[in-house]
C-alpha cells in the first residue's frame, strides 16, 4: 500500500512566498529611475550618463529615504524588537556622519577603511550604551542614554572641534569618492542604497527570526520571565543593542556621502523622535513598518513643505496625531491585524456552513 504526500515546498520557494510583498517592492524600486525617465520624456541614455531631470532629482529623494529606512530599521530592532526606549539613538547616526565626514575631509581615507572604522565605532558606542544596561530599565535607561547623546551633541559644536567638525555650522567642502558621488553618480549611489536597505532588512530578519530574536522578544514582552526561564538578558540586550547601533552608524555615513553639509542637528534628540515617529508611523516591531514609515515620514514632509512652505510643520503634526488615532499599530500593524480578522471571519464563516451540512 502507498502512501501519497503533497510535495514540500523548497527554500526558495516558501523564501519568495513569504517575502513577496518586499520583493515586489524591490523590483519596483529597481525600475523606478526608468520609469520616472520615461515619465518626464527623457530618454533612458540621459538618465544613465546622471542629466539633470525628473529622474535624477526624485533619485535623491529615495536615496534620502533609503538611509532614514535603514536608521529607522536600527531602532526598531532596539525598541520594536527588544523594547529598550532610548532617546540617545542619534549619537550613533550622527557618530557615523561625522566619521566619514572628517575621515575622508581631513585625512583622505579611502571608503572602505572608513566603514571599517564606522563599523567599530558602532560596537564602541553600544559598549559604551551597555554600561548602564545591568542597572536601569525603562525610562531611566532612556534619560541616560539621553545624557550621553548630548554629552556628544555639546562635544561637535565645541570651539575645540571648529577644524573638524565645523561647530555649529556643520561640517562642509566634503568630497565624496569619484565612484559614489551622489552628483555624478547618483544612479549607482541610488542601487547601492537600495541594496544596502534590503541586505539591512534581510539580516534584521533572520535575526528577529533566529533563537536570539525570540529572546529579545521575550525580553520585550517580560524580561522578568525570560530571566526566571534561565536567559542571560543582558548578553542578549548587548546583542541586539551593537547590531542596531552598527546599523545605525552605517546610516549616517551613507548621510555624510550623501549630504555636501553634515549639521550637528543630525546627532540631537530630534533625530532621535524622528525614528520613533518613522517606527509609530509604520508599526513597531514590524522591520517592514520601519521601512513605509521613513517613505512617509519623508514623502510627507517634502510635498507638505513644496505646498504650505513655512506652516507645513504645523500640518505634518496634524498628520501624525491623526495617524496616531486612526492607525494605533502603525500602518503595517493595523493592517495585519485587519488582515488577521478578516481571515479569521472567513475561517468561521467556512465552519458554519460545513457543519450545517
Amino acid at each position: 500500500m502507498t502512501s501519497t504526500t503533497s510535495p514540500q515546498p523548497n527554500g526558495l520557494t516558501q523564501f519568495i512566498k513569504s517575502n513577496r510583498g518586499i520583493l515586489m517592492s524591490i523590483v519596483g524600486l529597481i525600475l523606478l529611475p526608468f520609469l520616472l525617465t520615461l515619465v518626464d520624456g527623457q530618454s533612458i541614455s540621459s538618465m544613465l550618463a546622471n542629466e539633470s531631470g525628473q529622474s535624477k532629482f526624485y533619485q535623491g529623494l529615495a536615496i534620502e529615504i533609503f538611509i532614514l529606512a535603514i536608521y529607522a530599521l536600527s531602532y526598531d530592532l532596539l525598541f520594536g524588537i527588544t523594547g529598550l526606549l532610548s532617546f540617545g539613538h542619534a549619537m550613533f547616526y550622527g557618530v557615523g556622519a561625522y566619521l566619514t565626514g572628517i575621515m575622508l575631509k581631513s585625512f583622505g581615507w579611502g571608503l572602505l577603511p572608513i566603514i571599517g572604522l564606522v563599523a567599530v565605532a558602532g560596537v564602541v558606542m553600544a559598549l559604551i550604551f551597555s554600561i548602564v544596561l545591568p542597572r536601569v530599565k525603562g525610562i531611566t535607561f532612556a534619560l541616560v542614554t539621553l545624557g550621553i547623546a548630548q554629552v556628544f551633541y555639546i562635544v561637535i559644536q565645541s570651539r575645540e572641534m571648529v577644524d573638524y567638525a565645523g561647530a555649529e555650522i556643520g561640517l562642509q567642502g566634503v568630497t565624496p569618492p569619484e565612484f559614489l558621488n551622489p552628483v555624478d553618480q547618483r544612479l549607482r549611489f541610488y542601487f547601492v542604497g537600495l541594496v544596502i536597505l534590503f541586505v539591512v532588512y534581510f539580516v534584521y530578519k533572520r535575526f528577529v527570526d533566529s533563537p536570539t530574536g525570540r529572546v529579545c522578544i521575550a525580553i520585550r514582552e517580560n524580561e522578568d520571565r525570560a530571566t526566571m526561564l534561565g536567559f542571560n538578558t543582558f548578553y542578549f540586550k548587548l546583542a541586539a543593542l551593537t547590531l542596531s547601533s552598527v546599523t545605525a552608524a552605517l546610516a549616517g555615513a551613507m548621510h555624510g556621502l550623501f549630504h555636501p553639509i553634515i549639521r550637528p542637528g543630525i546627532a540631537s534628540s530630534h533625530y532621535t523622535i524622528a525614528a520613533l515617529l518613522m517606527i509609530l508611523i509604520g508599526g513597531i516591531g514590524t522591520l517592514n513598518g520601519a521601512i513605509l514609515g521613513a517613505a512617509t515620514f519623508r514623502l510627507l514632509s517634502f510635498y507638505l513643505e513644496k505646498l504650505f512652505g513655512g506652516t507645513s510643520q504645523v500640518i505634518i503634526g496634524i498628520v501624525y496625531i491623526l495617524l496616531v488615532l486612526f492607525l494605533p499599530y502603525g500602518i503595517v500593524g493595523t493592517w495585519k491585524l485587519r488582515g488577521y480578522k478578516v481571515k479569521q471571519g472567513w475561517k468561521d464563516l467556512v465552519n458554519r456552513f460545513t457543519k450545517s451540512e
